[in-house]
């Protein structure tokens, strides 16, 4: 099947420049394409994994595909998708950025094999240019009543938009015209909020290059409760393994809502539709195993079987109670501190709570537990009598989990 056939199919396809013409291109023969990533953070979270799945499926399909980290354009901040001027990081912190995003984007795409991924900088082209020179040769292409019209720059321009801001647009069209002009790159891809910025470099590359080339964006994925991926209750779901545990990272995808199991079968696992058909299909009760091999496929692309076997053993030993709680997120207790510290302190350790207020709201409302009893005062002290086998297990809610093992 042709690969634009199996993006439209899983849901990818929001808008499409020319979709006939880009549809038999892709069929026709290896096109290279690309998707830029800011690096405003060291790692990305899972708001990108669209980007990061089509790439896959595209690559798999025979076609050369750019990952280009935004070196140049972190520094200046995207307007799209904000209500308020990004935090300006410092060169060193953005290089730094790139290293951790640089690990997430190769567990999904293959730089090594017989169509290597490519992965570039824009810093590489766009820290060279002339103020001066880049107005005159290119200053009279850009039309501002467009880039006005623009939805991420209408949105900002009720509450202020920056001039720095303002100029996002150019540097990635310019982006655009770079790699078609080096490479042959064709194709951008990107999120919905993107498509002005991909409409500008399209404009740009066509007038300067004389070169067809197209966009193609990606729905905004939210959630069957209306907010958007990439965030949990607990703060962004990182694909790095320093800043979000394998564990946490697969419990995030066994707690999808029953009404967005298929879909995200459909966009963030390489199952095929039919099998995704059959595992949804009975509904109800019947979704729970659809969760587990949503979490199972989804852990394993980003975090590797290694580490998804361990998460899976860990979630069905808390919550199914098959095995051994040893795989559970653990904290080490050092004896000395017996007596000495509070229950209280141990949620606010582990990140079961996010503040001392927290816990207590959690205990107020009977939802902290310690070996699954109700705690009844959050500044119980821990003793000995809490441990069997020298450990304990903390639980707030009905879902998350936490084991503490006494160090002696």
């Amino acid at each position: 099947m042709n690969v634009y056939e199996i993006l439209k199919n899983r849901g990818f396809v929001y808008q499409c420049t020319d979709e006939e013409t880009l549809r038999q291109k892709l069929a026709s023969g290896p096109l290279t394409l690309y998707v830029g990533y800011d690096a405003t953070a060291s790692s990305l979270h899972v708001g990108s994994l669209m980007t990061l799945m089509a790439l896959k499926h595209l690559q798999q399909a025979g076609h050369k595909v750019i990952a280009l980290m935004g070196g140049a354009t972190t520094l200046i901040g995207d307007p799209s998708d904000r209500s308020d001027l990004r935090k300006m990081l410092s060169s060193e912190e953005i290089n730094e950025n790139i290293r951790g995003i640089k690990q997430d984007i190769e567990r999904f795409l293959d730089f090594e094999g017989d169509n290597p991924a490519v992965m570039v900088n824009n810093l590489e082209w766009l820290q060279g240019l002339n103020y001066l020179e880049f107005l005159r040769d290119y200053g009279s292409v850009f039309s501002v009543n467009r880039m006005v019209a623009q939805e991420s720059v209408k949105l900002r321009m009720e509450k202020g938009l920056t001039f720095l801001e303002f100029n996002y647009s150019l540097l990635q069209a310019f982006d655009f015209m770079q790699l078609n002009k080096d490479q042959g790159c064709q194709l951008q891809l990107g999120g919905s909020d993107q498509w002005g910025n991909i409409v500008a470099g399209i404009d740009l590359t066509r007038r300067l290059n004389s070169q067809e080339v197209y966009g193609l964006t990606f729905p905004l994925v939210t959630t069957a409760d209306g907010k958007k991926m990439g965030k949990s209750v607990d703060g962004a779901v990182w694909l790095s393994a320093e800043k979000l545990k394998a564990y946490d990272y697969y419990q995030y995808w066994i707690n999808t809502d029953d009404r967005d199991v298929q879909r995200f079968l459909n966009f963030f696992t390489l199952l095929g539709l039919e099998e995704i058909d059959e595992l949804c299909r009975e509904g109800g009760a019947a979704l729970n195993e659809a969760k587990r091999r949503l979490a199972w496929e989804a852990t394993v692309l980003c975090r590797g079987e290694e580490a998804a076997k361990d998460a899976k053993a860990a979630s069905e030993a808390a919550f199914l109670g098959k095995g051994d709680t040893d795989k559970l997120p653990t904290l080490e207790l050092e004896s000395n501190r017996l007596g000495e510290a509070t229950l209280m302190d141990l949620f606010v350790e582990t990140k079961l709570c996010q503040s001392r207020g927290d816990v207590k709201r959690l205990v107020k409302n009977k939802g902290a537990y310690i070996n699954n009893v109700v705690i009844e005062d959050a500044s119980q002290k821990m003793g000995e009598e809490d441990f069997s086998n020298n450990a304990c297990l903390l639980r707030s809610g009905k879902k998350k989990y936490y084991r503490i093992v006494l160090k002696k």
